[in-house]
């Protein structure tokens, strides 16, 4: 399937209730993207209607909020449809590919042992005037999907120094360069690494996210070979609920985190599961998006 299909992110200012809700949010149009990059990306090939309808469908979603889904999705220029008779087949645009390959690298990447940690980390100063709210509110968003956390109002930190080269771009979108400054270096002897790490992200709130998702796809394990029949559906629920995890989780080095982390727990689950549905979901597929 990786930036995951982007969807707007969620606020990185939002609490911890509003971002369960999101958490919990199932949209038409979410579960589309899903689908289309899952199945429809790596297919290469136009898809008609009724296979789209029929996955949504067995997700819960009704005709006309899947077909609300279909005509928003191509009115933002990620898909386009043509005509045979009555019956209409979607494709991916230029843009929609660019989207769904992103999404796809960053979900099948991400949850992947890192190496040892050198103790470095990149600073960056980047402070917007309160006056510029929605400007502000791009920036914490970009920078809270690269993985950085705001310890302080203008402080943003990450131990992985290696994202420079991403917050720059950031900064050359938003025509920030001017007004931002970074460094990168080891902790000094003032204060703990363990504070910095408490006030710049939630990792509760996160550990509490995989703890969902362990208790809703754990007993999948359990199961043996597979949800057949249901199989699809079931390969479009766990990889529409992992998706989530490349903005919640800022993939802190092991040194970081607490003792017993279910992010490892969760990813190791997720790519079992994925591998073990993998075939019988694209077999499914084929012969769904063969009817016509």
């Amino acid at each position: 399937m990786a930036t995951p299909f982007r969807e707007p992110a969620p606020d990185a200012a939002e609490g911890p209730s509003s971002r369960r809700r999101e958490l919990g949010q199932t949209s038409a149009r979410s579960l589309l993207l899903t689908i289309l990059g899952e199945f429809v990306l790596p297919d290469g090939r136009p898809v008609w209607t009724r296979a789209l309808l029929d996955v949504l469908g067995s997700l819960g979603i009704e005709p006309k909020s899947a077909r609300q889904a279909l005509a928003r999705t191509a009115a933002e220029g990620l898909l386009h449809s043509d005509r045979d008779g009555r019956r209409v087949r979607w494709s991916l645009t230029g843009a929609g590919v660019r989207l769904l390959s992103d999404g796809a690298a960053r979900i099948y990447g991400f949850g992947a042992p890192g190496g040892e940690w050198d103790g470095r980390w990149l600073v960056l100063l980047a402070s917007v005037p309160e006056s510029r709210r929605r400007l502000r509110h791009r920036l914490r968003t970009r920078l809270a999907w690269a993985g950085l956390g705001s310890p302080a109002p203008g402080v943003w930190v990450s131990p992985d120094p290696g994202k420079e080269p991403q917050v720059s771009a950031v900064l050359d979108e938003l025509d920030l360069h001017g007004m931002s400054s970074s460094f990168v270096g080891h902790y000094g002897g003032i204060g703990r690494a363990g504070d910095v790490v408490a006030q710049a992200w939630d990792l509760d709130r996160v550990e509490q996210a995989y703890r969902e998702f362990l208790d809703d796809f754990g007993p999948d394990l359990a199961a043996g070979t597979g949800p057949e029949p249901g199989v699809l559906a079931r390969q479009v629920q766990l990889v529409h609920a992992w998706r989530r995890f490349p903005f919640l989780d800022p993939e802190l080095p092991a040194a970081l985190l607490p003792e017993h982390w279910a992010g490892t727990r969760a990813a190791e689950l997720f790519t079992t599961l994925h591998t073990r549905w993998d075939a019988p979901a694209r077999t499914a597929w084929a012969e769904l998006a063969a009817k016509r």
